[in-house]
């Protein structure tokens, strides 16, 4: 799963089949998630460890047997410590092929009329039993998984219901997620131009807010200041060419956005406890 692109433009699953499961460790060159997006809704489900999530501007926190449910469109990013988890991304829009009476339920997810709980605790024994399955199902693969996975979301979906597990909007309210929606722009060109030259200057103007005010709103909104998360970004992507290239880590460095190798390394070593030469032979093990 590569986090690669601030709004995933990668197909999830196949276009008659838009479900996609994804496993995530250590090992994984993409195992933090920094803030991306996609119209896609997405479950992830924490088999180790603990994962701390940015969602509807708060932080929430998800252990061992708990998941997320993270609406399409939502801006996203999280933190895994000790974590492994894995993650099925799925279009709401397989699920309107079905009755008209289950379209009466879906279309309250889709337009908001109800937010889902973002954390689905394993004290909800009904709901991780299903999850479990489903992403069970997905892993295996077995001859005619889409007519049991379409059931289990179907399944999902129902006991979401029966057990309320959501919160309804109240008439002309604002999206819950519009603090976060504000820094779209800001994430977007982080994206498209890590590589180069990014001053705090050029993301305040972009956010139209005054510097002093973008650093505070940022922080607030993400836990890292904007060029610290501009340093995050750029290492991240720096582990992913670390693991895909044979590149010099000189090479990586510049390529991330980097004019000093030395502060690259030093960097690196800041966000992942080791070197990236470490970290390029502990990944192709």
């Amino acid at each position: 799963m590569l986090y690669l692109d601030y709004n995933e433009k990668q197909m999830h699953g196949t276009k008659e089949f838009p479900v996609a499961f994804y496993h995530v460790d250590y090992s994984h060159p993409r195992y933090d998630m920094p803030f991306h997006w996609h119209k896609e809704y997405e479950i992830v489900r924490i088999l180790e460890g603990e994962f701390r999530l940015m969602l509807a501007d708060e932080e929430l926190s998800a252990r061992r047997g708990d998941s997320f449910f993270i609406p399409g469109g939502a801006i996203h990013g999280g933190t895994p410590e000790n974590c492994v988890y894995e993650c099925l991304v799925f279009d709401l829009d397989l699920l309107f092929l079905h009755a008209d009476i289950c379209r009466q339920y879906l279309k309250k997810v889709k337009h908001q009329d109800i937010i889902i709980h973002p954390v689905i605790r394993v004290e909800l024994p009904s709901l991780c039993h299903v999850i479990d399955r489903l992403f069970t199902t997905m892993s295996d693969m077995q001859p005619g998984y889409e007519l049991a996975v379409s059931g289990l979301l179907l399944e999902l979906f129902g006991l979401i219901f029966r057990e309320e597990c959501y919160t309804a909007s109240t008439s002309g309210s604002a999206s819950p997620f519009r603090h976060m929606e504000q820094l779209r722009p800001v994430f977007e060109y982080i994206e498209n131009h890590f590589a180069s030259g990014i001053s705090l200057q050029q993301l305040s103007q972009i956010s139209g807010m005054s510097p002093k005010y973008f650093c505070r709103y940022f922080q607030t909104m993400v836990h890292k200041t904007p060029m610290d998360y501009l340093n995050y970004y750029r290492i991240e992507h720096a582990c992913t060419l670390l693991c895909t290239t044979d590149s010099p880590i000189t090479s990586i460095a510049y390529d991330c956005g980097f004019n000093d190798c030395s502060y690259f390394i030093k960097l690196f070593k800041r966000y992942k406890h080791i070197t990236p030469k470490q970290y390029q032979m502990q990944m192709k093990r």
